[in-house]
């Protein structure tokens, strides 16, 4: 996983999404574009404090309020997500350079499932180090880019089941997250940061609430939020609004088509919440 074993060397000609970790993403192009996502989500901010008829919970409308409130919810992500990308070539370019000048190839392991639902390649990507280098460096030095965005604090860990790392590779990433967390580096500089899944699962809620709000017919209210959320060490399993009650660290996400076999698998609990029927 981390450790960057001579399996698979690929010259890359397509888009690469960084397996087991989330980055921001730059969905607004443009200043302009970044200041009406915050027009937007402070709109949001407002109907989720006057509508009760949205698809929120009151616990996860408490959770986003005071993100969505600072009018700059946009602007941060897309400035985040702008650092994030410069750092990623940055450091790309600077370990892929040998001490000869000469520049490596990479290195690349895929998921189970290669590809995501746009055609991007989940991967750990790394520079391609031979046998006899792999024997003089430690396991940090040849870490993989996805845990260097994590290390830097311009990734968060992202596992979805049944991609899972192995059991080493998880508790570096996991110890990793949360030594950038405590040193407020990167996007845990900003406390009112929405992370990656959230900006994501926020932009989906804004388009269903402004449907609600306007009277036009909307999408599906439950399409912008439908990861369930287990806690690793709890083995407790949550509903897709109750995320925020799992703390980001023992977060594992199920699609729900995997939720059966997970629960088996993974011995999973319900959680109240889920059983209750009321």
């Amino acid at each position: 996983m981390w450790d960057t074993a001579a399996d698979s060397v690929l010259t890359v000609r397509t888009s690469v999404r960084l397996l087991h970790v989330d980055v921001p993403e730059v969905t607004a192009c443009t200043v302009g574009g970044a200041r009406r996502i915050d027009g937007r989500f402070a709109r949001l901010a407002r109907w989720l404090e006057q509508r009760p008829d949205l698809p929120v919970t009151g616990f996860l409308a408490e959770y986003l309020l005071p993100k969505l409130g600072t009018g700059r919810a946009g602007t941060v992500h897309v400035e985040q997500g702008r650092v994030a990308a410069a750092f990623a070539h940055a450091n790309a370019a600077a370990r892929l350079i040998r001490p000869d000048g000469t520049e490596r190839p990479l290195f690349l392991r895929t998921a189970g499932t290669p590809f995501d639902h746009r055609g991007r390649l989940w991967a750990y990507v790394a520079p391609y180090y031979s046998a006899a280098e792999r024997r003089g460096m430690t396991r940090a030095q040849r870490s993989t880019f996805n845990l260097d965005m994590v290390r830097a604090g311009w990734a968060v860990p992202f596992l979805v089941y049944p991609n899972l790392p192995a059991t080493p590779d998880l508790a570096v990433l996991l110890d990793d997250t949360a030594g950038a967390r405590a040193a407020g580096r990167g996007i845990w500089a900003d406390p009112d940061t929405l992370l990656p899944f959230e900006y994501r699962a926020v932009e989906r809620l804004y388009t269903i609430a402004e449907s609600i709000v306007t009277g036009a017919p909307p999408p599906d209210p439950a399409a912008w939020q439908v990861l369930y959320c287990a806690d690793m060490r709890t083995r407790v399993l949550h509903g897709p609004f109750d995320y925020v009650e799992v703390p980001l660290l023992d977060r594992l996400w199920l699609w729900p088509a995997d939720v059966p076999e997970g629960l088996g698998r993974l011995k999973l609990t319900f959680s109240p919440r889920l059983l209750d029927t009321h």
